[in-house]
């Protein structure tokens, strides 16, 4: 028999990088993922490498059914490598694996918010040709076709995502017209950021079918809209069984150059939607506090009242790289936790 895998992987293109696939026709199967093997690629076409010595080497590293072409065919998420099998320049999932080994005993899960923004042509999906919809307020998780719109993608896109098995756990519209959201997880490091890219993915080519693209943009449209994050919630096993725990990781992650070193590394353009208007605090200063949505952290006030729970990160941008995001909170907030005693 044969079946389809699409390799998928993570280019080279600075300073937001792009998502690369492409098909390899399997004839026996179907394979777990250590029966898949590895595969090449042209990196002088994706960032990753100079003519001269062009190819590179794709390392499945996850696998799930593909929900698209359906029966048994695969989406095979891969590790870019160099010909000498260590981890390309590009590759930030190999240095997340290290940390995550690193601090495993303490438990760490993430939640992700993935916030994006459709566009049909050169204009957000909902805005009319030559102007601007009304203010934003009405469409946030709003209903109707005047406030609206997308929701046929969007819908196709969670069902393709629960076909492939990712840990979708909801989906919602964001305050801008054509502005959407969907949550992955409650998962670990590694998890959490591999089944972010498939879905990712599976938004793109979703979107494909219906001549509609989809952006990560943090700040699609100028002036007074919201723009688009990955707000990142995270908690230890720690942090999960009391409330000290919560409070030393929110003062790990402001301190001394921590703040700078995250946000630098939290998406290309953070500084154009991390204004302090707009539900963000402003990028070049750190805070945390108890349901504020214009911290930089923000503790949910059931948190508070449990005295245990998780923190929520509100800085990342919407292009973040998954595997940063989670490596930087990870490495800050479990090594001062490890320092406090508190694991």
């Amino acid at each position: 028999m044969t079946f389809k895998a699409e390799y998928i992987w993570i280019d080279g293109t600075q300073p937001t990088a792009k998502l690369r696939s492409k098909t390899k026709i399997m004839t026996s199967g179907p394979v777990g993922l250590d029966e898949l093997p590895i595969w090449g690629f042209d990196g002088s076409s994706t960032n990753q490498a100079e003519g001269h010595a062009s190819d590179r080497v794709l390392k499945p590293v996850f696998t799930c059914p593909d929900p698209i072409r359906g029966g048994d065919d695969i989406l095979v998420l891969c590790e870019v490598l160099n010909t000498d099998m260590t981890p390309h320049v590009s590759n930030t999932r190999a240095p997340l694996r290290e940390v995550a080994e690193r601090f495993a005993g303490q438990e760490s899960i993430f939640g992700i918010e993935q916030e994006y923004t459709f566009f049909k042509g050169a204009r957000p999906l909902g805005f009319p040709e030559g102007g601007f919809p009304a203010a934003q307020g009405g469409y946030y998780c709003g209903v109707g076709s005047d406030e609206i719109f997308g929701r046929d993608v969007v819908e196709a896109h969670l069902e393709n995502c629960l076909k492939a098995g990712l840990g979708i756990s909801g989906i919602n519209a964001e305050v801008m017209p054509g502005q959407w959201e969907f949550q992955v997880g409650p998962l670990a490091p590694l998890e959490v950021s591999d089944q972010l890219w498939i879905a990712r993915w599976l938004l793109y080519r979703t979107a494909e079918d219906f001549d509609i693209s989809a952006t990560l943009d943090p700040k699609p449209v100028k002036g007074d809209w919201n723009g688009a994050g990955a707000h990142t919630n995270f908690s230890t096993k720690a942090m999960r069984e009391g409330y000290a725990a919560i409070i030393t990781a929110c003062e790990s992650l402001g301190e001394g150059s921590k703040p700078m070193d995250h946000v630098k590394n939290y998406g290309a353009g953070i500084d154009d939607r991390l204004t302090g208007l707009h539900e963000t605090a402003p990028w070049n200063e750190y805070s945390y506090g108890v349901s504020d949505r214009g911290a930089s952290v923000r503790i949910p006030w059931q948190v508070e009242q449990d005295g245990k729970g998780y923190i929520e990160d509100r800085r990342p941008n919407a292009n973040v790289d998954p595997y940063v995001v989670t490596r930087l909170i990870v490495d800050t907030c479990c090594t001062a936790l490890e320092k406090a005693g508190q694991v």
